[in-house]
């Protein structure tokens, strides 16, 4: 498996294979495959990885810049993930997210925050912190990883891209 940054030919695949990973999940509104669509035409698309096996995309991740309290404090947001439903459970998604979170950090980041399944996410060091709210979501779902000691939370908003 090859983990590698999107490239142009790229949109279509990861296009449809967000579709696919999220078809029939009732935590999906079904506009995942859009939000990244969204995000990149507003060059807010952080970061963009795929895993490719034999030449085909099998998985991806986003990140993007989320504001806290209204301002850019160099946290990112992870999502959509997605991982084709034929390879699920073989450890491609997380290997994205490893390497997204290493790259964010070696890029400076201050943190990353996510909506997601604490049983998943928790391997990662994400965690519940009362100090980051995010509007509609239950706290129970809402997470950060820190990748300084030091750092305020506050209310977190995604790019406009994830609202349609």
């Amino acid at each position: 498996m090859i983990i590698r940054t999107e490239r142009p030919a790229d949109i279509a695949p990861i296009h449809a294979l967000t579709a696919a990973a999220f078809a029939g999940h009732p935590y999906s509104s079904g506009t995942e495959p859009f939000i990244i669509d969204r995000l990149r035409e507003a060059d807010a698309l952080t970061l963009s990885l795929v895993a490719e096996i034999d030449g085909e995309i099998v998985g991806h991740v986003a990140f993007s810049p989320v504001a806290i309290d209204g301002k850019h404090r160099g946290w990112y947001g992870l999502g959509p993930l997605s991982v084709a439903p034929a390879r699920q459970r073989q450890g491609i998604g997380s290997a994205l997210v490893e390497e997204g979170l290493s790259r964010l950090r070696a890029d400076g980041a201050e943190g990353c925050v996510l909506a997601g399944n604490p049983a998943y996410y928790e391997r990662f060091g994400f965690a519940n912190d009362p100090a980051f709210t995010y509007p509609g979501v239950p706290p129970q779902y809402f997470m950060r990883v820190a990748f300084s000691p030091i750092y305020e939370g506050g209310e977190v908003s995604y790019h406009p891209g994830f609202d349609g």
